[in-house]
Order: structure tokens, then C-alpha cells, then sequence
């Protein structure tokens, strides 16, 4: 592999959800900048190996782990396997998310809690392991503790519906709101450890979740009255943005929402006044 800027060469980051869409588009971009990337995924193995034999073909590093993020005993299973694999962690891509769409009314328990399960505890999950493999690593010597820079970063994939009220998606949009201020929390906690913790909250990607969308042309146009700029994101758009956060270039950067959108949030629908 021709590294074209290899911010992360030695650098050892675990990707959820990263069998195909935003997670495997990160993966794969990582690595691509020198990482050894732990290709997660909870039931696509396919989709899985897919982007860890792109990642191997293009002379990268990484290995692939099946784990569900909302069980414990999965996520730690993960993070014992990356250690074992690796002997250590840098960063932390939580990206696994899924939908269960259903109007208000109509919405069973079971969508409520798979969504919630898997959208909001597996970040809980997910992040609490790898900060404690942060603090370990410091504590062993193994991270320079008196370096400026922080010893671990963690970035949360969100979306646009952490602040856009979204009607036939509630578990989804309470899921992306919860991780909002989950963040936050975290990030507050954890500064005085010297572990960042950010988030990216995407608008309009690309991928095979939304594909009855950008695959219609009267779907698409429709779509385009949502976003200012005219076009949806691809899964590389997002990708450039959670490695900006993974690297030093972003150290100063804690506790925040990064909107990956084009310019979604802006309320589109008041350009002309209103």
C-alpha cells in the first residue's frame, strides 16, 4: 500500500459496524493512512471479510471480529481479541447503528429495544471498554501519560436526528439524542485522562440503509429540498471527517458534534424567508 498521509501508521483502531456503509468506508480509509484496523461486524461476515480482504489486497493490516455491541460479553470478547491480537488501542470508531422503522402507534416494544440496544448501550459498551483500555495502557507505561497530546480518541457515529425530530423513526431519533448527550458526559469525565471523545452525525449518506431513496429520481430530487448544497454524502465524505477526529491535527477538539449534512441542519425550508 502507498500510504498517501499515514497519520495513523502504527496505530491500532477498532471500527464497529464496519461491514458495509459509513463503517466499512472508515475502515477501509483508515487503514488506507497506515492503521491495523479491527473490521467489526454483528451478522454480515460476507460484507465483513469484503472490506478486510479490500484492506489486505491494498497492503493494509487488520483483522476481522464478530461481535453484537449491545452484549457485553461480545464487546469484551472484541477489545480481549484486538489486545491479543495487537497489545494495544488508539482509537475507537463506534459506528454500529441500525433502524427499525415503524409509525409511533404502531411501534412494538421489540423495535423500541433492538434500536436502543444497539444504537445507544452498544456506544455505552463499546466506550467504556476502550477507556478503560486507555487508562490501562497509561497506567502499564505503554502511553505516554505526560505527552500533550491525549492517549486515546473515541468517536460515536450519530446523525443529523440527534437534533432533527424525525416522526416514524422515534427509537432511531431517541437512539442518535441519547448519544448526543452521552458524548458529552463521557467527554466531560474523561478529559482530565487525556482521552477525547467526539461525535459525527452524518445527513444523507449514500448507503444500502437509504438506497429506496437515492436510487428513485423522484425520491432523490425530493431529497434535494433537505440539503442546501445539492448533493448526498457519500460514506467517503463521513469517513475524512471521523479521521480528522482520530488524529492529532483535532487534539484541541473534545465534547463535540462534528455534522457531516450538507448544511441539512440549517432549515432548508426558510431560505426564502420562510
Amino acid at each position: 500500500m502507498t500510504l498517501q498521509n499515514p497519520l495513523f501508521q502504527d496505530k491500532v483502531i477498532i471500527v464497529t459496524g464496519a461491514s458495509s456503509g459509513i463503517g466499512r468506508a472508515c475502515a477501509i480509509h483508515l487503514a488506507h493512512q497506515g492503521a491495523k484496523v479491527v473490521v467489526n461486524y454483528a451478522s454480515d461476515e460476507e460484507g465483513g471479510q469484503s472490506a478486510l480482504d479490500e484492506i489486505l489486497s491494498n497492503g493494509g493490516a487488520g483483522i476481522l471480529i464478530k461481535a453484537d455491541v449491545s452484549k457485553e460479553h461480545d464487546v469484551n470478547a472484541m477489545f480481549e481479541e484486538t489486545i491479543q491480537t495487537y497489545g494495544r488501542l488508539d482509537v475507537l470508531v463506534s459506528n454500529a447503528g441500525l433502524q427499525k422503522d415503524a409509525p409511533f402507534l404502531e411501534m412494538s416494544l421489540e423495535q423500541w429495544q433492538k434500536v436502543i440496544d444497539v444504537n445507544l448501550t452498544g456506544q455505552f459498551l463499546c466506550c467504556r471498554a476502550a477507556a478503560r483500555q486507555f487508562v490501562q495502557q497509561v497506567e502499564n507505561g505503554s502511553t505516554n501519560a505526560h505527552s500533550e497530546l491525549s492517549v486515546g480518541k473515541i468517536i460515536l457515529m450519530s446523525s443529523v436526528h440527534d437534533i432533527i425530530p424525525w416522526a416514524g423513526h422515534v427509537n432511531y431519533a431517541a437512539s442518535k439524542g441519547g448519544i448526543m448527550m452521552f458524548m458529552k458526559s463521557i467527554s466531560q469525565e474523561l478529559a482530565p485522562y487525556k482521552i477525547r471523545v467526539n461525535s459525527v452525525s452524518p445527513g444523507a449518506i449514500k448507503t444500502p440503509i437509504n438506497q429506496e431513496v437515492w436510487s428513485d429520481p423522484d425520491k432523490y430530487k425530493s431529497l434535494m429540498n433537505l440539503i442546501p448544497y445539492k448533493r448526498i454524502g457519500t460514506p467517503q465524505d463521513v469517513a475524512k471527517a471521523v479521521a480528522w477526529l482520530a488524529s492529532d491535527d483535532s487534539d484541541y477538539v473534545n465534547g463535540e458534534t462534528l455534522y457531516i449534512d450538507g448544511g441539512m441542519t440549517l432549515y432548508p425550508e426558510f431560505a426564502d424567508n420562510g
